[in-house]
């Protein structure tokens, strides 16, 4: 089971339980979701009304916890947490593995430095172990470690929920690509209908050639029927070829001594 099946059945599970819950109730769905190990998308478990509803009351903090963790990094928290709840172990691991996730939509080399600061880890060794261990191992991301280089050469990075403000920028992206893969599709037919024609013109070409050549033959095999007929005319001929039998019958010539 790849882990887009899994995300889907995670959220479906979380979204049916946030459906059923109201007020402080939620506090333990947020939790338990924010915490789960396999669960990186939370944009769906935010359109629960139930949950939007927490915006503007006293338990609206939840509702930030999960804005956090759907569109936030470990330094937004880091910044404001004197007004959000103490994370867990498992949380605090989740909300480190996002933030692996929002540097690699933008870089696909993350120098080591860089990503010591924003993870608050404190020597390589630390990093290269979250990278593999937390990372790579879970499936969220795909790269090379460059100890020499210092820096994660990312190859694939598991992508984050939109924030409602990237939704235009999105389909304007989404947009662009479909008018270029027309053009490409066009451009492709083209050069299909060309190759076509050029195979028609080729055959066609071929095929005048070998005519031409056929032609040729028969010509020449017409003009050496004529040089062979030719050829018998002349040996046939009366007094053209004097025969061998007629020469022998012939009386000698007497040769007389020149005196």
């Amino acid at each position: 089971m790849d882990i887009e099946q899994k995300q889907n059945e995670f959220i479906d599970h979380f979204v049916k339980r946030a459906s059923s819950l109201k007020g402080s109730a939620l506090a333990s769905v947020v939790t338990e979701a924010t915490s789960h190990p396999s669960l990186f998308a939370f944009s769906e478990i935010l359109a629960v009304p139930d949950v939007v509803e927490l915006g503007g009351t006293e338990h609206s903090v939840y509702l930030d916890v999960l804005r956090l963790f759907a569109y936030g990094t470990w330094s937004d928290y880091t910044s404001n947490s004197g007004r959000l709840p103490e994370l867990g172990s498992d949380q605090a691991l989740k909300l480190k593995q996002l933030t692996v996730l929002t540097l690699a939509e933008t870089n696909k080399v993350l120098p080591y430095d860089q990503l010591m600061q924003e993870l608050d880890v404190t020597n390589v060794r630390e990093l290269e172990d979250f990278l593999i261990n937390e990372c790579m191992y879970a499936g969220i991301v795909r790269g090379k470690l460059d100890q020499l280089r210092r820096c994660f050469e990312v190859q694939f990075a598991a992508g984050r929920d939109l924030k409602p403000e990237q939704l235009g920028s999105m389909i304007q992206t989404l947009s662009n690509w479909l008018t270029t893969s027309d053009n490409l599709s066009v451009s492709i037919q083209d050069k299909i209908k060309w190759a076509d024609n050029m195979s028609g013109l080729d055959k066609k070409h071929r095929k005048e050639v070998e005519e031409r050549v056929e032609d040729v033959k028969k010509s020449l095999s017409s003009k050496a029927d004529i040089d062979i007929r030719g050829h018998e005319e002349v040996y046939s001929e009366p007094g053209g070829v004097m025969d061998y039998e007629e020469d022998r019958s012939r009386p000698k010539r007497r040769r007389h001594p020149i005196s």
